[in-house]
């Protein structure tokens, strides 16, 4: 079936690809597991015919909140439904955390393509800049 869209969990098969993903628009950095859920695996991706094109990760948590973290898409996905499909991404991301009890989502992105796809589905933004800060014990 031509034009497609599934929106699966991550597999651990799919760490290698999403590193790729990372490396080329990071300009060579990449996450390793055991900083991501369930080890690389506790995510979601969303493919087109076969071909994965976005991803994200989900932190769930012992509250009420949810994080949604580390968002990225496949750099040689070339089609100009991109934005929408991440927005099927983090929507569908939004519709598991509600299945599961959860009351509030949260992310943190630098990116602004990616804050406005978050706004244009009614996630408030906050009104000064923030950064991610992290710490590898």
């Amino acid at each position: 079936m031509e034009n497609e869209l599934v929106f699966r969990p991550l597999k651990e098969e799919d760490y290698e690809t999403i590193c790729k993903w990372w490396k080329w628009w990071s300009k060579g950095e990449s996450l390793e597991k055991n900083l991501l859920p369930d080890n690389g695996k506790g995510g979601f991706v969303i493919e087109k015919d076969g071909q994965p094109v976005v991803c994200g990760f989900l932190y769930l948590t012992n509250s009420k909140t949810s994080f949604l973290g580390w968002i990225v898409s496949n750099p040689e996905y070339k089609q100009k439904d991109r934005k929408k499909i991440i927005k099927l991404l983090i929507y569908n991301m939004e519709q598991f955390s509600k299945q599961l009890g959860y009351k509030y989502i949260l992310t943190v992105c630098s990116s602004k393509h990616l804050i406005n796809m978050h706004k244009d589905l009614d996630w408030a933004a906050n009104k000064q800049p923030s950064y991610e800060l992290i710490k590898k014990l």
